[in-house]
């Protein structure tokens, strides 16, 4: 029986990750956590003042740069790839975190705005993750494989019950996101890289900012722990999967909510 060495099974040393929308909240918890592991890490945002600002800030902990790209179109995404093939040879961890949202009554809800989360949020992801295939190949093996991690959201899980926001696109969008995942999985997989995703509750973001400053009591009193969730709780499943503790996980979708599904 192989002996288990723990010292080393979180580490990110040595590994090269890209994260998009990772210029503020999720993604930037993220991608602070994956720094602190000792990975390389791009993000990438759309625009680049801010992309440039944040990597310039994340550098103070380890190796951090800007991709400033929007993955919301072909254009954007054969930009970014372009753009990472120029810097590295490989990549080992893909975090699909970019996204948007979109609130308003079921009676006035625009096709132009259901189609703008749409693509942000569940075309974007299968497209950049196909389109980094190749160098995620090139960073993998069956001891450590590649890693895919998809955002997704617990209202892709369930029905939001206690704000109704009216935001039809983004729930469908990431139940999107999940059912993807696991089909990314079966046809990944066997290139030695796994795909998974996260499925987080309410963590401070500008997306959630004004939802929380007016519910905050609410959406706290919804979850079993009475809170929303940490940002090192957010890099902690992320770092998970990214490492070789995770190396055997694939095809999941892990609420990080607090247990706010359960009621």
């Amino acid at each position: 029986m192989r002996t288990i060495d723990v010292s080393t099974l979180f580490s990110l040393a040595g590994r090269v990750a890209l994260v998009t929308g990772g210029s503020r909240g999720i993604g930037r918890m993220i991608a602070e956590g994956f720094l602190q592991a000792g990975a390389t890490v791009y993000v990438s945002s759309r625009k680049k003042s801010v992309c440039d600002q944040v990597a310039d800030e994340l550098s103070a902990i380890g190796p951090c740069r800007s991709l400033p790209a929007d993955v919301s179109t072909s254009d954007g995404r054969k930009a970014l790839v372009h753009a990472l093939e120029s810097k590295e040879t490989r990549l080992n961890i893909l975090v699909n975190n970019a996204g948007t949202s979109w609130g308003e009554p079921y009676e006035t809800f625009p096709e132009t705005a259901f189609e703008k989360v749409l693509a942000l949020n569940l075309t974007a992801p299968f497209f950049v993750t196909r389109d980094l295939t190749p160098m995620l190949t090139k960073g993998a093996d069956s001891n450590n494989p590649s890693r895919v991690i998809n955002i997704g959201s617990m209202d892709g899980i369930h029905v939001p019950q206690v704000i109704q926001t009216g935001t039809f696109s983004y729930s469908a969008s990431k139940a999107g996101v999940h059912h993807l995942t696991r089909t990314l999985a079966v046809e990944l997989g066997p290139r030695h890289i796994t795909v998974n995703a996260i499925a987080p509750g309410f963590f401070e973001s500008k997306m959630t900012r004004e939802v929380l400053e007016q519910h905050g009591a609410a959406i706290a009193e919804s979850c079993p722990l009475n809170r929303i969730g940490r940002p090192e709780e957010m890099a902690g499943i992320a770092i998970y999967l990214a490492s070789r503790a995770g190396a055997y996980t694939n095809g999941t979708v892990i609420p990080v909510d607090g247990g706010t599904l359960l009621n």
